[in-house]
């Protein structure tokens, strides 16, 4: 259930050499283990965890030659990170810490001239490259966001929330000024973690001279639309056009029912001199964003989905050519799915990156001289290996700059030299914390599903396995369900932390994964309770035919359509399972559909609503509510109060069945989070639950 883009959605992180690092904590080792450390080595624990810089992509030099990235890094005192960024030659060398205020810093531009723009407490800043005297630039009442300057730097383009429909009560009534009532006539009424207060974020655009702003132009004048997209989106949702004229934003020009239905964005043209607006992507029913000229202006570009209302449709880069007006699908041909992309220096190629067989990969794609020519653009797959390369940052001197990672590394930024395929690591923040784990190997495994297709499976092993001894094993649900299981680095399902305290998992690509073919990942749809369960038994039936494996102490856990699963799986395990853990899952698929704010979502995935008789496998066969008969197995389950794709009472519900029927469980409640744990402390409860849990329950 999660975007591409979000989907992207992630934390990124900090080094301990350049920023403060938190206090040690004691905790509770009962809850975690009794071996603090393994062999001189010290064990991962779910407060080291959030020691970890968290780093961040900002941006690459003109030249190629140095990086700024940002480093965030977690106070346990104050339950909250700071960012500072940091300048780091990419051919080597040390690093210097370019800011140290409090607050968080972002970048919005490196110019040619080695002047870093950086946006600050919400005012644009300028330093140079090299160091000196930081220059707060403007000072704007309310602050700026998303800032894209102007080619020529005489405009500025940025965002800010606008009162469009008076929903909330105090600002309907304003003599009720505390009053907290919230009034809707349609759809649209709540997304993510809020309610619709009637506040959109919109576009705008103004003059800019050395740092004084004149009169911002809202350019969708008060129409109740978001740009950028709610709730995720940012400045990659808006351009300027080479010549200055014209600002380009993403936008689905949809509200109400037909908004929470649909996922066509298009992408606008809005012309400074005319003020006219344009649809560049006028019958394109999907997705359409990142708008992204080429280096000489020539050439537009853009990912893009078909379909309106599937969220996990396959992503594509489109590009358009101005000199012949032709339109050009670079991936059409192409059996895969783009995460992100970047266009080369010399305008001929573009670099992406793309999920593949449990990984993320670096691509490229030839961009045709002549669009008239009808020839597949060729592509070919540059990188290999046990790592994810996760975005790219820019093209240096025979390489690319981009983020990686693998399952025991949280992100760090590399060279990738683009002849000797070699990944060389520009920034090593975390080092010194890694070096002192004990390691834990991570492996690939395939076996046969029960429909004779080969099913990929990462296993992640404890520090020091020993194939003479036998482990807890846990089974890792995937959420999405169109999500990929790669070598990425999570902060909270984090497999080096739980193999670290002697568990082996087993992450499944399954059903409805990306990385496999389109074919692979449109599979689940319509079909979440069939063979993407049965593929999840597969493996998990494979894998405990190994010696090592403990068959009576195999637990399940997952989050989101994870969470789903695990209570399907707790319907039809038939006692493989000792003990269940599901965070923020689907229980009954009925008043899920009723209270779940992206319909689109539901409506592709699972058919559309419950009263159509078409649908009847999905909210029967494929609905857990159906199968808790069945139940007979201890089961944690954690859920968000501020969580509106998977509200509570997809939790409250399951955890009331499993107590009236007398089986083992645990409710973890948190208030104040939505689909995911983003407080530190918070973060930390739910470790040391989790942790306690299967220690009690396996």
């Amino acid at each position: 259930m999660n975007k591409v883009s979000v989907l992207a959605v992630a934390i990124l992180l900090a080094s301990t050499t350049f920023a403060q690092r938190a206090p040690e904590k004691k905790i509770d080792k009962s809850l975690i283990t009794d071996k603090m450390q393994h062999l001189g080595k010290d064990l991962m624990t779910p407060e080291k965890l959030w020691e970890i810089g968290r780093v961040s992509a900002e941006g690459l030099s003109a030249d190629g030659k140095y990086v700024v990235y940002g480093v965030s890094q977690y106070s346990f005192g104050e339950n909250k990170s700071e960012k500072n960024l940091f300048v780091a030659p990419v051919a080597g060398g040390a690093a210097v810490q370019f800011t140290e205020g409090q607050g968080g810093e972002s970048v919005v531009e490196i110019t040619n001239d080695g002047q870093v723009i950086y946006l600050y407490k919400g005012q644009l800043w300028q330093k140079p490259l090299q160091g000196g005297t930081a220059r707060q630039l403007t000072n704007m009442e309310g602050g700026l966001e998303n800032v894209k300057l102007s080619p020529d730097k005489k405009h500025i383009l940025f965002s800010r929330s606008v009162l469009i429909q008076k929903n909330h009560s105090v600002d309907k009534y304003s003599d009720l000024t505390k009053s907290n009532v919230y009034i809707y006539d349609d759809l649209d009424y709540r997304h993510w973690d809020s309610f619709n207060d009637g506040r959109f974020s919109h576009p705008f655009v103004a003059s800019y001279e050395n740092g004084t702003i004149g009169e911002p132009l809202d350019i969708l004048k008060d129409k109740p639309f978001y740009s950028p997209q709610a709730p995720f989106g940012g400045a990659d949702d808006f351009a300027w056009s080479p010549d200055s004229k014209a600002v380009l934003y993403v936008c689905k020009k949809k509200v109400g029912k037909e908004y929470a239905q649909s996922t066509n964005t298009d992408i606008y043209r809005y012309d400074l001199a005319n003020g006219t607006t344009t649809n560049l992507t006028e019958g394109m029913n999907g997705y359409d964003t990142a708008p992204t000229y080429s280096p000489d202006g020539q050439r537009l570009s853009w990912l893009s989905m078909k379909t309106d209302g599937y969220e996990a449709d396959k992503v594509d880069i489109v590009v358009f050519d101005k000199v012949s007006s032709q339109r050009l699908n670079l991936t059409g041909h192409w059996d895969g799915t783009v995460n992100s992309f970047i266009w080369s220096k010399d305008n001929r190629r573009l670099y992406f990156t793309a999920p593949v067989k449990g990984t993320v990969q670096l691509f490229e794609v030839e961009v045709p001289v002549n669009f008239k020519n009808r020839a597949l653009p060729k592509l070919r797959q540059i990188s290999e290996g046990q790592f994810d390369i996760s975005g790219i940052v820019g093209e240096t001197n025979g390489g690319l700059v981009v983020t990686s990672t693998t399952m025991t590394r949280a992100t760090e930024l590399y060279l990738y030299d683009l002849k000797k395929n070699t990944r060389t690591a520009i920034t090593t923040v975390n080092d010194k914390i890694y070096n002192s784990l004990a390691e834990t190997k991570v492996e690939g495994r395939y076996t046969k599903a029960s429909d004779g297709q080969d099913l990929f499976s990462w296993v992640i092993y404890p520090p020091d396995f020993d194939p003479t001894k036998k482990y807890p094993t846990l089974l890792f649900c995937q959420g999405g369900p169109q999500s990929a299981t790669t070598l990425g680095y999570s902060f909270r399902w984090n497999f080096q932390l739980m193999a670290s305290q002697g568990y082996i998992v087993i992450l499944p690509n399954r059903r409805g994964m990306p990385g496999w073919g389109t074919k692979w990942n449109e599979d689940i749809s319509k079909d979440w309770g069939g063979q993407a369960i049965r593929d999840y038994l597969s493996a998990i039936d494979d894998f405990s035919k190994e010696s090592y494996v403990d068959k009576s102490r195999v637990g399940a856990i997952g989050a989101s359509y994870g969470g789903y699963s695990v209570f399907m799986l707790a319907g039809v395990h038939e006692n493989r399972f000792k003990t269940f853990i599901s965070h923020c899952g689907l229980f009954d698929m009925t008043s899920w559909y009723g209270t779940t704010e992206e319909l689109f979502f539901a409506n592709h995935d699972l058919g559309g609503p419950y009263w159509d008789k078409a649908n009847a496998k999905t909210y029967n066969e494929f609905n857990p509510i159906k199968h808790v008969d069945k139940w007979n197995t201890p089961i944690m389950i954690m859920q968000g109060g501020k969580d509106y794709r998977v509200p509570i009472g997809q939790g409250l519900e399951a955890f009331q069945a499993a107590q009236l029927k007398n089986i083992k469980s645990r409710l973890v409640y948190m208030p104040d989070e939505n689909h995911w744990v983003l407080s530190g402390h918070n973060a930390q409860v739910w470790q040391r639950e989790f942790f306690g849990w299967l220690k009690e329950t396996l």
